[in-house]
Order: C-alpha cells, then structure tokens, then sequence
C-alpha cells in the first residue's frame, strides 16, 4: 500500500513526498502555513511558505523571512505539488493541495463559506482526501446573514451613545476586527481601536486589502476629544486599565460561541454578536460536499461528533487530533492586549 499523501505526527500534519509540514504546532525545518493566527502560524520554524497577504502578516507578528506563493500557483517541492487556494477565513487565509502521483489532499486550514466582504471568497478545491476544521460542527450553529448582524451592533452603538456611552466590542485582532469595522456605521461616531488591532489594519491596509478608517487608542489619549466611541480590541483588554480610559461603557463580544447560552455571562459581557470567521454547520457540510472527497478528517472542534455524522452519511470520516485552539480566539497572543 502507498504512502499517504499527508500523515499525521506529533509535530503536526506531514508531506513525506515534500519533506514539510503544514501549519505545525512544533518547530520543524519547513513551515507551509495556512494563515497567521498564532494556533496556525507559530514561531521556531526553520522557513515559511504562505500566501503574500499572510506572509506580511507573519513578518510584522514574528519577525521572520517568509517565502511566498500567490493564490492557484502550483510549487514543486521534492515529490509533491503544493498550492494555495483561497479558505475565506481572514485576509490571505489559503486552504492547501497537495497532489502527489496524482492522488490529491487538501488541508482546509480554517474556513468560513459567506462572503464578507474583506476576505477573498473561498473556492472549493476538488480533492480525494480533505483535511477540514470542524470548530462549530454541531447543528446549533448557524449563522445569520453579516447584514442583520451589522444591524444589530449598529444598532447597539447608535443606543449606547445617545446614552453618553462608550462601546467595547472584544474581537480576535486580525480579520474578525477589520470585519466588524467594515460592518460599522461610521456616521454614528468615532471608531476607535487598540494597539493589536491598528497594527493589523497598518499591514492590511499597505497590501491594499482594508480601507476603513480608524483612530488608534495612544497613551495621550483624551476621552473627552471622541465622547462615546466605538472601541474594537482584543477581550483580553477588557477589565483593565486601558478599557477605563473610555469612561462609561457597554462592552460586547463577537463570536461563533455567543450562540451557546451562558458563553456571555461566562464571558462577562454586557452584550453578545452571533457572528464567526469559521463555517457553521451547514456551511461544515456543504464545502465537504463540494470537494468530492470521499475520505475525510475532521480537526479541531467537534471532532468525535462531527466524523459520526458523517459516517452516518457514507464517508469515510476518522477524526484526527490536533493542537490547535478550538476557541475562535485563543490565537490572540499575550501580547495583544498590550
């Protein structure tokens, strides 16, 4: 019996025929990464291969040399043929196809399906085997359209400041921020943005993929200058010196997980936005559905669950375990909140 195209190892998912990993969880000498949340994009790798978008992205956070390899270009490395295809997750955020003597896998990194946007769109990618997230693989979730959503903060923010109240919405610093700020209403006032967040924004906007306007939060900042604002940070921030410069405020929190009761009071949040950057359930089984695979290998989320219902389905579904985070924000860095 051949080789598989891709293994699973305890330094994360592995190309023989190429002699590197995908998105690995310890340092290894090659690194192809699918997007740079810091659960994907780790540092310690020997080099990095990324889409252009998420290799800017990767240097202003790591610091390091990032090989890169636009959209639907094909790379030979060693025996394989690797290339990148758009997953619609964050800005840059690529799915990879491996093809090797004509078998084809694809690790779908993360993914959401509905258009945003911000993101390019994702494109299913017809495969034998296909590697997919499962974060929200239960059919409680699912999505509602990003219009009623917008509605709903706008809405929100328009309440809390015509009560003379500052908004604090908590959200993952790269590409769930400059969502929601593309969401907002910028006639209803100032939107205002932590440190972790504008630097996101700096690297997207100089790779001409975001074109809001936004006022980062500095040390002299004055309250009085931008009364009542929308103010999008880390959660993190939330409950710290930096969140009282703001004076009185409601804070708010966007995510796949304030679909679950009790995740908000958990959360500590005044307010909570059903909204997420990976796909819901139907969404899960769609983009399955459109890769022909008839192998599939459910990662990170509700792995157990999720592979049974698949095999209920007919497939051929092993869930896999990985390392990494389950949470739509257990990316953010310690660091972030700085």
């Amino acid at each position: 019996m051949a080789d598989p195209v891709l293994s699973f190892t305890e330094r994360g998912i592995y190309c023989p025929a190429a002699d590197i990993y995908i998105d690995p969880w310890r340092p290894v000498p090659r690194a192809l990464i699918t997007h740079a949340h810091s659960d994907h994009a780790r540092p310690g790798h020997g080099s990095y291969l990324a889409t252009p978008l998420t290799a800017a992205m990767i240097r202003h956070r790591l610091g390091v040399e990032v090989q890169e390899l636009p959209f639907g270009e094909g790379l030979r490395i060693g025996g394989a043929t690797i290339s990148f295809h758009p997953a619609g997750h964050v800005p840059g955020s690529a799915q990879v196809r491996v093809e090797v003597g004509g078998e084809v896998w694809v690790v779908s990194g993360d993914y959401k399906l509905e258009p945003d946007g911000l993101c390019e769109p994702f494109e299913p990618v017809r495969c034998h085997a296909f590697i997919t997230e499962c974060t929200f693989g239960l059919p409680v979730f699912r999505w509602q359209p990003q219009p009623e959503v917008a509605a709903e903060i706008n809405a929100w923010w328009r309440a809390n400041r015509e009560a003379g109240r500052a908004s604090l919405l908590g959200a993952y610093s790269l590409g769930k921020a400059q969502r929601l700020i593309s969401m907002l209403d910028p006639e209803i006032g100032p939107i205002l943005t932590h440190g972790a967040v504008e630097g996101s924004n700096a690297v997207l906007r100089a790779a001409g993929a975001f074109h809001c306007e936004t006022i980062p939060v500095t040390p002299e900042f004055d309250r009085k200058a931008y009364p009542a604002p929308m103010v999008i940070a880390p959660p993190s921030a939330f409950g710290t010196s930096w969140a009282r410069k703001f004076g009185p405020a409601q804070t708010g929190f966007a995510s796949g997980w304030m679909r679950l009761r009790g995740v908000r009071r958990r959360r500590g949040v005044q307010r909570g936005f059903v909204i997420s950057d990976h796909a819901d359930w139907p969404a899960l089984l769609r983009a399955i559905k459109d890769t022909g695979a008839e192998k599939i290998y459910p990662t990170h989320g509700y792995v157990d669950i999720f592979a049974q219902y698949l095999r209920s389905e007919g497939y051929d579904a092993t869930p896999v375990p990985t390392e990494f985070g389950g949470d739509e924000d257990s990316g953010e860095q310690s660091g972030d909140a700085a």
